[in-house]
């Protein structure tokens, strides 16, 4: 991270708008039925996706590993809450500064492209990354190293958790960049979210 941004503070920005648009994946842009198996010990839990920003993190810190081969596959993929948006934002930007950014693995690539042609949503495969890992450092890293190599000025975020859109709008705030930091919720196309420690924690602590 400090290396993309002390790169990133080097970037010329221009006065024409040179937007990017960056949505994760699940629960984002799109609904599946997949799930991550969180093992420790001899106990075994099945999280289905809407959970794991609520719960994965918790368990993480608790001694869990986690397999995530089965979001390698879209399961019966219905449309998300910004699924409209990433459309917008095509035609606004153009596909190739529209991405998706998703704590799935790479080998997820191709089935979310797939997945997203059936939706009418046409972007390059290879603006799809699976990093395979969940953590808000991952991402906001990687779209630091994106800002700095592509010399974006105004950069729209979604990520349905809240601790990586929080890590992406500290890393962002820092930069000169115009920028649009969201958290997804369902059933609502956007909603501005508010910071504290208070709702962060409501948030880990929800059932």
């Amino acid at each position: 991270i400090i290396k993309a941004a002390n790169k990133a503070r080097t970037v010329v920005h221009f006065s024409k708008t040179n937007g990017a648009s960056i949505f994760d994946f699940d629960e984002t842009v799109g609904v599946s039925e997949n799930f991550i198996i969180a093992k420790k010990g001899d106990i075994t839990e099945k999280i289905a996706s809407n959970e794991w920003p609520l719960v994965g993190e918790t368990l993480r810190e608790q001694g869990y590993e986690f397999d995530f081969t089965d979001f390698n596959k879209v399961t019966k993929g219905k449309p998300g809450p910004l699924l409209q948006k990433m459309k917008n934002q095509i035609e606004k930007y153009g596909p190739k500064n529209v991405f998706i950014l998703t704590a799935r693995a790479p080998e997820s690539q191709t089935a979310i492209h797939e997945w997203l042609e059936s939706e009418g949503v046409i972007i390059p495969v290879e603006n799809i990354t699976g990093l395979g890992n969940s953590t808000g450092e991952a991402k906001a890293a990687w779209v630091l190293d994106k800002y700095a190599n592509n010399n974006y000025n105004d950069i729209y975020f979604v990520d349905d958790a809240l601790q990586n859109v929080k890590a992406v709008d500290n890393v962002l705030s820092q930069l000169n960049v115009k920028r649009k930091v969201q958290q997804a919720v369902p059933n609502i196309t956007t909603q501005k979210v508010k910071f504290s420690k208070s709702s962060l924690k409501n948030t880990i602590n929800s059932p």
